[in-house]
C-alpha cells in the first residue's frame, strides 16, 4: 500500500520512529540497522511495509529496499513473524542474513534472539533457494560483459556444484587473484577453492 514515506523525523529511537509528511506524522516501527543509518539524519525516505492483522495496522520502515526485500522474504516463512524479522535485522545486516542462510550456517542464525535451531533450519530449508538465485543474479548483473566469470559460474553448476558455492568460490579466486584470465585456470582453482 505504501511504497516509502520522505519526510522529517519528529522523533527517533533505536526501534520506532515518527515521520513527518506534510503535516501527517507516521509512526513506524525500525531495525536497529535502520536507526544507525538515520540516527543524526532530520530528514530521510523510508521503503515501508504495512502490515494489516486484525487487531490494527503496523507500518515498519527500512532505510534501503535490500533490508525491506529481506523483511519480506523472512516473514514470508511460518513461524517467523514481524517481530523476529525485525530482532534478525536488527542482529544482522541484509547481505550476512542472506549469507547465514545461503551457507547454511545455522549456528549463526541460532544466536538471533528468537531463533531457535528448528525455526533456523526452517530458514535455510525454506529460503537457500531463493537467496541463492538472487545472489547469482547479483552476480551476473555485477559481471555485465565479463564473460570469464559467468561462463566459469555455469560450468561449476553444471557439474553438481551448488549456485551459491560456486559464486562464492569464484569471487575468492577473483578478489585472491584478479589476474586470472583463463577460463580453464579460474574453474581449476574454484574447485580446489570449494
Amino acid at each position: 500500500m505504501y511504497a516509502y514515506l520522505k519526510g522529517k523525523l519528529t522523533y527517533k529511537s533505536p526501534a520506532q520512529v515518527y515521520v513527518d509528511v506534510n503535516g501527517v506524522g507516521y509512526e513506524v516501527n525500525i531495525s536497529l540497522n535502520t536507526y544507525s543509518q538515520l540516527q543524526h539524519l532530520d530528514e530521510c525516505k523510508l521503503y515501508t511495509y504495512l502490515q494489516v492483522k486484525e487487531d490494527g495496522h503496523t507500518l515498519f520502515g527500512f532505510f534501503d529496499r535490500p533490508e525491506k526485500e529481506m523483511f519480506v522474504m523472512l516473514i514470508g516463512v511460518s513461524g517467523i513473524g514481524a517481530a523476529t524479522a525485525r530482532m534478525m535485522l536488527s542482529s544482522l545486516k541484509p547481505d550476512e542474513i542472506n549469507r547465514a542462510i545461503v551457507q547454511g550456517n545455522i549456528k549463526l542464525l541460532e544466536s538471533i534472539k528468537g531463533i531457535g535451531r528448528k525455526t533456523a533450519e526452517r530458514l535455510v530449508l525454506e529460503l537457500k533457494d531463493k537467496m541463492g538465485k538472487q545472489t547469482t543474479d547479483a552476480l551476473i548483473s555485477s559481471v555485465q560483459g565479463n564473460s570469464l566469470e559467468l561462463d566459469a559460474l555455469h560450468a561449476l553448476v553444471s557439474l553438481g556444484i551448488s549456485r551459491s558455492q560456486a559464486e562464492q568460490s569464484i569471487q575468492k579466486i577473483i578478489l585472491a587473484e584478479p589476474s586470472v584470465s583463463q577460463l580453464e585456470d579460474l574453474i581449476k582453482k574454484a574447485l580446489k577453492a570449494i
